[in-house]
């Protein structure tokens, strides 16, 4: 049996504000080891379980946030940007039998913790066939297409509800309670540690390959200035059908995380530093 882990860090322990998951800041240096105790807890949970191969792949950011020299030996870390899958990469390959969303959050325009989705602003709400979508959504769309269930997903109690939308059959673990944006009511480090691990072995018992699913989606984005909605229709098959929305059809989610990316990469770059 083999898990892969797409590892986020604004839903990891004790994470609330924007420093603790800013590259390069101190906060960020703080909790690079608790976000690390986090995944290791879900490795030994699935080892526990049964499973034989673990795969971590960062989620987050720059993707080179967890610490190597912590992690537990058993596991393999794919770190580093540019992925063709980017959150789920490694799952395209056809031996893996389960996926953990560790440290994941709410989408953007909804209630929970450093809540966003792929740009930690600009963008103010997604839809997936008229569903407002999460990270935790988008992906879990991609995984299917490869038969590949999503079992376990941590992250605030917001993100727990949330992926009952999308994983209905998956284990969740709520590491702490939202309470504002940037404000959360936090379980201490070997509190969470224990409730990953023993839900992730829970977990692995539901690591069974399923039929793929593949079908075209209809993907909208709404963005808080006028002028960013007009960058994204650079991207052919983006169109604009509001002041600040856009939308655009893909033949499977492959394709349409694909454009997710390119659209959200060209937002980035029309982003004023004042002005937004």
């Amino acid at each position: 049996m083999k898990i892969l882990i797409s590892a986020d860090m604004e839903g990891a322990t004790g994470v609330t504000w924007p420093a603790d998951v800013l590259p390069g800041s101190a906060q960020w240096e703080r909790f690079r080891p608790v976000f690390t105790g986090d995944v290791n807890a879900a490795i030994a949970g699935f080892f526990a379980g049964g499973a034989d191969e673990v795969l971590v792949n960062e989620a987050h950011w720059s993707m080179r946030n967890l610490l190597l020299e912590q992690l537990d030996g058993r596991a393999q870390l794919l770190t580093g940007r540019h992925k063709a899958l980017s959150m789920v990469e490694g799952v395209q390959h056809g031996d893996v039998d389960g996926i953990a969303f560790v440290g994941y959050h709410t989408g953007a325009g909804t209630e929970g913790v450093l809540a966003h989705t792929y740009l930690a602003n600009s963008i103010t709400g997604v839809w997936v066939d008229g569903t407002r979508a999460s990270e935790g959504l988008l992906n879990a769309l991609v995984v299917a297409e490869y038969g590949v269930p999503v079992v376990l997903v941590t992250g605030d109690d917001k993100t727990c509800e949330d992926a009952k939308g999308y994983a209905p059959g998956a284990r969740t673990v709520a590491v702490k309670d939202y309470v504002s944006r940037y404000a959360a009511v936090c379980r201490a480090p070997a509190r969470t540690a224990a409730d990953i691990r023993a839900a992730a072995r829970a977990a692995a018992a539901l690591a069974v390959r399923q039929e793929p699913v593949t079908q075209p989606h209809e993907v909208a984005l709404e963005f808080d200035a006028e002028h960013l909605a007009g960058a994204a229709t650079v991207v052919p098959g983006v169109r604009q059908v509001g002041e600040r929305r856009v939308v655009y059809t893909s033949p499977t989610m492959y394709e349409g995380i694909r454009c997710f990316k390119a659209v959200t990469t060209l937002v980035s770059a029309a982003v004023e530093e004042t002005y937004g």
